[in-house]
């Protein structure tokens, strides 16, 4: 089991060092989504400790989605706004167990993940015709 598990950081760690920009915001956003159902799950199961590693983590995912946005972009500037509400309402949902406070960030990070992977799809596309075209 032992060799599996270090065969596996190893390609995670890889795939880290290898993904571009672009899909390292896809995998933050990802990671974010894991840690609040594990969260969710958490609140449930009432194992505070739990869910408050777990809500920390989603928080320094989207205050590192926070910090690396680039606010020469307008979208960036209105984005912004956006992830300081997310993380007050994880903020509200540790301090109060509140589920709906978990779920309501869940959709949002899940449609901000889903927005992202249409633009690295529309990007590749567009790079693929580019280089047909030389």
């Amino acid at each position: 089991m032992t060799l599996h598990n270090n065969a596996y950081n190893a390609y995670k760690q890889n795939s880290i060092n290898t993904a571009s920009p672009g899909e390292l915001t896809l995998m933050l956003y990802n990671g974010c989504i894991k840690f609040l159902n594990l969260a969710r799950k958490a609140i449930e199961e009432k194992n505070i400790e739990e869910k408050n590693t777990n809500l920390q983590k989603a928080q320094n995912i989207i205050t590192e989605l926070m910090v690396t946005l680039n606010m020469e972009y307008e979208i960036s500037k209105q984005i912004y706004p956006l992830y300081e509400y997310m993380n007050r309402r994880l903020i509200d949902a540790n301090i109060h167990n509140d589920i709906e406070s978990v779920d309501e960030v869940i959709g949002l990070a899940t449609e901000f993940r889903d927005t992202w992977k249409e633009v690295i799809k529309t990007n590749r596309q567009q790079q693929y015709q580019n280089v047909q075209q030389v």
